[in-house]
């Protein structure tokens, strides 16, 4: 694989000139000023593109990957801009691959239950699209009326469902992509077809390894019968032994989310969603499937939060109350903006039983370096997402920020937890990959790899340590520093 110090140096100028004719100047954006909006995602990392190409069609994109490889410059592809990880960040310049104008549903077939959709179709399109069938498409993130389908399959996205359905890489059948020479390819198949071991490891690969400009999607029908319930625990402790009584008894909810105190009063604060706002923690579980099994199974886990010490437990009576309840949990991250304007994000997954333990360590690292945690997780399956909340403006608050979350990550990892349960690794938490694979692990990945895209085009400097030595030891000071470097 290439270092930057061996790339041929080039005028940015002529890259930019050989872009416009390529794809029409009207689909590319070099002002200082216009470039300044990518140079972000949802992440706390910052890095301004070189230029922004914005393509229409499969043409477009191989236009521009060869552009690329001739000029031995990145490329950098982006959804929606919402990943958490830096995952859509050009740290080290080149071309930003804007999504934003492929965002055609191509087909919706409701006899194979299958949609092919572009990169940057929204995530609520494809659902508004497929429930016109009686479908929908499983995976649904947060960020769900902004992320875009594209950006999912890149960072294998889950959302408060992926308990009872799975991940994204449980709903893809195939894709089409662009390599780094411009060949164009597609992997996979149709349903029921036998997995394509090339089709998982692209997959949660982060656009490390080729360009997705087409995506088959498997859709499952709407279910019958929907319940939900939200329930106030006096403390996590409780709610915690909620959520392990509940898995254990055999009942898999659809989804299973917690919510802490600092996050239960912000969200009511911003969406009167009617949360109780003298909770310790909260819980919202929902199953879904035929009617008399949902019946059984959502007033069996009302009678296990209740043995549990639930103070208030209350079943959405209508869809306007089922989707406000929602609401206040996929916008809760928003609402802690009432509290602090920026926020530093993990998503460590730890075995349910932990919970408790992780849980107290993260307040014990919050307080230890006076800084507001709001916790908001999938408790389900044991996927935190602790928030550290700050203001950027204080000056050497991120150095603060950085270290506290340094600790998160080893407090989840302690307990034999790992790194991220679908955000991905992005910068931000690539040079904690020692702390769960071995130095042969990553030459295995790094092998892979640079056969994949031998002359490292595709999203460098994503996912691999940098600070990466024989030892596999982590660096002292910032993690995730953006390198100074650039192809030009």
């Amino acid at each position: 694989m290439l270092v930057e110090g061996e790339r041929k140096f080039m005028n940015r100028t002529h890259v930019i000139e050989a872009i416009k004719q390529a794809i029409g100047k009207e689909n590319v954006i070099d002002s200082p000023e216009d470039l300044a909006i990518y140079a972000r995602d949802g992440s706390i990392e910052s890095s301004i593109p070189d230029v922004v190409a914005l393509p229409r069609s499969l043409d477009h994109v191989v236009r521009v990957v060869k552009i690329a490889k001739q000029y031995g410059i990145p490329v950098v592809p982006r959804g929606s801009g919402t990943g958490l990880s830096g995952g859509a960040v050009t740290e080290y310049g080149g071309i930003c691959l804007q999504f934003t104008r492929m965002r055609k549903i191509l087909k919706v077939d409701p006899v194979t239950r299958t949609a092919i959709v572009e990169p940057g179709v929204v995530n609520s399109e494809l659902q508004t699209a497929a429930a016109r069938y009686g479908l929908f498409f499983a995976p649904d993130p947060s960020s769900q009326k902004a992320c875009t389908v594209g950006g999912n399959v890149a960072e294998n996205a889950g959302g408060p469902h992926c308990l009872y359905y799975g991940v994204t890489t449980n709903h893809i059948l195939g894709v089409e992509l662009v390599r780094d020479n411009g060949e164009v390819h597609w992997v996979g198949g149709v349903q029921d077809a036998p997995d394509s071991g090339l089709l998982s490891l692209l997959i949660g690969s982060e656009g490390t390894f080729a360009i997705i400009t087409k995506i088959m999607v498997h859709l499952l029908p709407l279910p019958e019968h929907v319940a939900t319930l939200l329930a106030g625990f006096p403390d996590i402790e409780s709610a915690s032994e909620a959520v392990s009584h509940t898995i254990a008894s055999g009942i898999i909810p659809a989804a299973l989310e917690m919510m802490d105190s600092v996050t239960v009063r912000a969200i009511e604060d911003c969406y009167h969603a009617g949360y109780p706002y003298e909770a310790g923690a909260v819980l919202l579980a929902e199953c879904e499937g035929l009617k008399e099994q949902v019946e059984e199974e959502i007033a069996e886990v009302e009678q296990i939060m209740k043995q549990h010490g639930a103070f208030m437990v209350r079943r959405a009576k209508t869809d306007e109350e089922r989707a406000l309840l929602w609401a206040g949990r996929k916008g809760a991250i928003g609402a802690l903006g009432r509290i602090k304007p920026n926020y530093y994000l993990h998503d460590g997954v730890v075995p349910r039983t932990k919970l408790p333990d992780v849980l107290k360590e993260v307040e014990r690292i919050g307080k230890y370096f006076n800084l507001p945690v709001a916790n908001v997780f999938h408790a389900g399956d044991g996927n935190l997402h602790p928030n550290l909340l700050f203001d950027i403006r204080e000056k050497g608050m991120l150095d603060v920020v950085l270290e506290a979350g340094q600790h998160i990550i080893k407090a989840v990892v302690n307990v034999g937890g790992t790194l991220s349960g679908e955000h991905g690794i992005g910068i931000e938490k690539r040079e904690f990959m020692p702390l769960i694979f071995s130095v042969d692990d990553i030459k295995a990945m790094q092998m892979v790899k640079q056969a994949l895209d031998p002359l490292a085009l595709m999203n460098p400097g994503k996912i691999f340590p940098t600070h990466f030595s024989e030892t596999g030891r982590l660096p002292s000071g910032r993690i995730g520093t953006a390198a100074e470097a650039t192809w030009w």
